[in-house]
């Protein structure tokens, strides 16, 4: 199973990103999917994730600002990301959790929004 992000960039404040999470699988067969991001000298946290059914959570830092969808047929995560800040620069992650097994990570995509 690969997954493949792209749609990172650099952005000035205020902007909007759109990141891709491309799976080589069937996205159906996970339990969640999801963001994650990790800024310099930081821990990797969670940004948002999108059940199998399709229930959302956020982080605090980003509710209202950015939102996860999904297209099954297109076995796509999506994070739209508006009114962007320089603490929102990081690599993002997207990560996907199967049925019972350990989570699957993509290799990142950088985002970096300058003030």
């Amino acid at each position: 199973v690969q997954l493949v992000e792209s749609g990172g960039g650099l952005v000035q404040a205020g902007g909007s990103l759109r990141l891709s999470c491309a799976a080589s699988v069937n996205i159906f067969r996970f339990n969640s999917m999801g963001w994650y991001r990790q800024a310099p000298g930081k821990q990797r946290e969670l940004v948002a994730d999108i059940t199998r059914g399709g229930s959302t959570t956020y982080a605090d830092s980003v509710k209202g600002r950015f939102t996860i969808s999904k297209d099954n047929a297109r076995n796509t995560v999506y994070l739209q990301m508006n009114s962007l800040k320089p603490e929102d620069t990081a690599v993002y992650y997207c990560k996907a959790d199967p049925f019972g097994s350990p989570g699957i990570w993509g290799q990142g995509t950088q985002v970096t929004v300058s003030s």
